[in-house]
């Protein structure tokens, strides 16, 4: 009898996560495509497609639902950027590494979280989670930035030259919202990667 309640449990936590996972990964759709304004938690699991009730079960409330979401898909693009570079990033790779970052925020997962900071803006309840939420994100980006890019933080003005990159890289996508900004951005691209290796080597830039 134990054993048969187990064998029963194991498919319905299968089946709860990859209900989680769907609710997480339409919540972040829905944010990008209709503002947080459209994106209610009826929209979301209709998009989903389960029930409001399990989405209720997940997640008690939309300001739940929407912050899980933002954070989930972060994490998200934290592996795969990591994963772009297993062995990490040699100084010569610093381009690709640069690239890869502002990828970061030329995606959905901007677009939606740029969302979620304009409700926040105006939402009390929200404010205090998305805050907590973009400095834990913000902390790890910038950890995995300093690693791939080899950077020493103990030479003067290495921090406050990669902490420039990533305000640089959200410059940059925010001003892909309204345009695609391809081209520029390529350029832009090129020359913070020599930037970063006149600043971070000593090299000439």
């Amino acid at each position: 009898m134990h054993t048969a309640d187990r064998t029963e449990r194991v498919p319905k936590q299968d089946r709860s996560r990859a209900t989680r996972q769907r609710l997480l990964e339409a919540a972040v759709a829905c944010l990008a495509e209709r503002g947080w304004t459209g994106s209610t938690v009826s929209v979301v699991a209709e998009h989903a497609g389960v029930s409001r009730g399990a989405a209720q079960h997940h997640f008690p409330t939309r300001e739940d639902l929407f912050t899980a979401a933002v954070e989930y898909v972060a994490e998200e693009r934290s592996v795969a950027l990591r994963a772009l570079f297993p062995e990490g990033a040699a100084a010569d790779d610093r381009r690709a590494v640069v690239a890869a970052l502002v990828d970061l925020y030329t995606g959905p997962l901007f677009r939606a979280a740029l969302h979620l900071w304009v409700a926040a803006s105006n939402e009390e309840q929200l404010r205090g989670r998305v805050t907590e939420l973009e400095a834990r994100v913000g902390r790890e980006t910038h950890r995995i930035a300093v690693d791939l890019l080899g950077a020493d933080e103990t030479r003067p003005g290495a921090r406050e030259t990669v902490q420039g990159l990533m305000d640089m890289a959200r410059g940059l996508g925010l001003a892909n919202l309204l345009t695609d900004d391809a081209g520029r951005r390529e350029r832009v691209v090129e020359q913070w990667a020599r930037l970063l290796d006149a600043a971070l080597d000593g090299t000439p830039g």
